[in-house]
């Protein structure tokens, strides 16, 4: 079958380790299933793995992609979810084993013809929701349905600020947190996409940096060390820092004074459940809201997706379609 996989790890020049190709038809465990993909989604996460992100030469080649939607053995449709992990372990939370991985740092991943995943992790695909968008949903989206109901702790009607407007997850938080009510304001370095944010959705947008008209309630990090002194700097007394990634680097100084003199919380928030993957694409067919999709390529283009993500050159998902 066709994939793309990583064969090789350079931290300078990602690129060079991806390598489109035939590849032998998966092996399918006790208690996996066969999907066959229908569309996969780009993520940060699989630049990170050319770049020797927590997937070490040793596991190489394997297959890039954590996110598909398909079709599983008996002609359903479905959505995969990326982590593979114990419930048990994580005391009911899967992302919570301390053993768990994501499609494409164990086992091969999304961006194949077809892609064997454990049974459980098989979520129904509303009707509603094209191929395309629902594989947009396992890792971006869930990651924002959770920053927002499950680790914001504020009720719509908050002010949430989120940093780095463009992102594949601040663009879900956008899109998520005004379907439910939330004020959303964002930041981002171009006047172009803090335009294409306040289309989607965000009350206000500012540049990276600015001073903002008054304290939020909640921000939403993804970007670390280069918004995180401004993260702080706007928050309320009592107010959260919600952070699931750090693509800019850990965020020096912490400024620990601030965050103890004005009571504020720090939360660390990674993926989500299978059950939120669930409510999440519950939610999306309810409130008519969709993903915001940048372009669909083949899955043989698969290089220029990834070029466009390295070079920021993109406003939502890149979709691929084997």
């Amino acid at each position: 079958m066709f994939a793309v996989t990583a064969a090789r790890i350079d931290a300078d020049d990602p690129l060079a380790g991806l390598e489109p190709g035939d590849r032998p038809e998966p092996k399918v465990p006790d208690g996996w299933v066969l999907v066959t993909v229908k569309a996969a989604a780009l993520n940060h996460h699989d630049v990170w793995s050319l770049r020797g992100v927590g997937l070490p030469a040793d596991r190489l080649p394997i297959v890039l992609g954590c996110d598909a939607a398909g079709i599983d053995p008996d002609g359903n449709e479905v959505i995969v979810h990326a982590v593979i992990g114990d419930p048990d372990a994580g005391g009911g939370d899967e992302t919570l084993d301390p053993r768990r991985s994501l499609l494409s740092e164990r086992f091969d991943g999304t961006f194949a013809e077809r892609v064997a995943v454990p049974r459980r992790n098989l979520v129904p695909k509303p009707a509603a929701l094209s191929f395309a968008e629902a594989a947009c949903l396992p890792t971006a989206y869930l990651t924002a349905y959770r920053m927002l109901f499950e680790k914001s702790g504020v009720q719509p009607g908050a002010t949430v600020l989120v940093q780095g407007a463009s992102g594949g997850v601040a663009t879900a938080l956008i899109i998520l947190g005004r379907a439910a009510g939330y004020r959303i304001w964002v930041t981002s370095r171009t006047e172009a996409k803090r335009e294409r944010a306040r289309e989607l959705g965000a009350d206000q947008a500012f540049g990276n940096g600015e001073r903002l008209p008054e304290r939020v309630d909640v921000v939403m990090e993804t970007v670390g060390q280069a918004t995180w002194a401004h993260s702080v700097r706007s928050l309320r007394p009592g107010g959260r820092i919600v952070i699931c990634g750090a693509t800019s680097g850990d965020a020096s100084p912490a400024e620990l004074t601030r965050v103890f003199f004005t009571q504020l919380s720090v939360v660390g928030s990674t993926m989500g459940t299978r059950d939120q993957l669930g409510r999440l694409a519950r939610f999306l067919e309810q409130t008519g809201r969709r993903p915001e999709i940048d372009r669909v390529l083949p899955l043989s283009a698969a290089r220029d997706g990834f070029a466009a993500m390295v070079e920021g050159d993109l406003y939502g998902k890149i979709v691929f379609t084997p």
